[in-house]
């Protein structure tokens, strides 16, 4: 049994609010389950130096906690004047993921920016983060193609994120953070709409699997990404 009492293939539930934010572009709050995140996508005029002049668009991501996000008050890192390991690591994970679903050249030389802002955590921060990013990209992008600032639609398949793992020797869906504190093994999937892999990261916690029960998670994960790609078009349709 689960300590929330879900099934093994149950995502906690999912919901979300656009336009929660009323200066960015494009902004949504998505909660699973007890995780909470501020997703939001500014668009500049501007590239960075390295693909200036390329005619070619980008898309990067920033990430952050709030102190009392967790259990316990987190110092800011802004006053350690420095981000920590793991903020970087799962803002690049976050921009190259939402990057791989657009198609530059047709974004243009523009860029945007998805600040994702962790309200309240409880497991799976990066993988929402990363679901909700990708609304908060779209809301951004049909502005511009309302506007008439990009010719065709620059977004070519949906993003979303999904953790999955071994718990108590069962394969299960969208851990919380109780299973994720305990779980043998754990990973977080990103896919597109189409179910292409964008990146898998998997790590044994104590205990090793098998390429069958890697199997399992990825059709676990499967189900929880096109589950998430329907909230995704629902709320920006």
């Amino acid at each position: 049994m689960r300590p929330s009492g879900r099934k093994l293939d149950e995502m906690r539930p999912v919901s979300v609010e656009t336009g929660f934010t009323r200066h960015a572009e494009g902004s949504a709050l998505i909660k699973v389950g007890d995780t909470h995140v501020l997703c939001t996508a500014t668009i500049e005029d501007r590239v960075p130096p390295f693909i200036k002049g390329s005619g070619l668009g980008w898309v990067t991501a920033e990430y952050g906690m709030l102190p009392r996000a967790t259990n316990t008050r987190m110092r800011r890192e802004a006053t350690a004047g420095k981000q920590g390991g793991r903020t970087v690591e799962i803002q690049r994970l976050i921009g190259r993921s939402l990057r791989a679903g657009v198609d530059r050249v047709a974004l243009g030389e523009r860029q945007i920016t998805v600040d994702c802002d962790v309200l309240q955590a409880d497991g799976g921060t990066r993988c929402a983060s990363i679901t909700g990013g990708w609304i908060a990209l779209r809301l951004a992008v049909n502005k511009l193609m309302k506007a008439g600032d990009v010719i065709s639609d620059p977004l070519v398949d949906p993003v979303a994120a999904v953790s999955c793992g071994i718990y108590a020797g069962q394969p299960v869906l969208d851990l919380d953070y109780p299973e994720d504190s305990e779980a043998g093994v754990d990973g977080n999937f990103i896919m597109t709409g189409s179910r292409r892999l964008i990146e898998v990261q998997m790590s044994a916690e104590g205990s090793t699997y098998s390429r069958e029960q890697m199997n399992q998670l990825m059709d676990l994960a499967e189900k929880g990404v096109s589950e998430l790609v329907e909230v995704q078009k629902a709320v920006t349709a």
